[in-house]
């Protein structure tokens, strides 16, 4: 699965947890909290596309994320992981 993937599972996840968040914004530049997504919600996309992708990632590694494509790139790495 390529980096470009993993980001469309994370983004479909986003826009379906925060229908409101228009589609163009959704961006590997892009915080979710800036986006509007509250906590909750941001853990339902990390769970949800963590479920998807079939990969688990420790808490302590989400903490440091600053924007969508860090989470995108700590996925894919999970993904690449467990198909090694």
């Amino acid at each position: 699965m390529t980096n470009d993937e993993v980001f469309a599972v994370v983004k479909r996840r986003l826009l379906e947890v925060c229908p409101e968040i228009p589609a163009t914004e959704v961006t590997r530049e892009a915080s979710m909290k800036e986006l509007g997504a509250s906590s909750l919600d941001m853990v339902e996309v990390v769970s949800v596309s963590m479920r998807e992708l079939g990969v688990r990632v420790a808490r302590q590694q989400l903490a440091d994320l600053r924007n969508i494509g860090g989470l995108v790139d700590l996925l894919h790495t999970a993904v690449q992981a467990k198909v090694a």
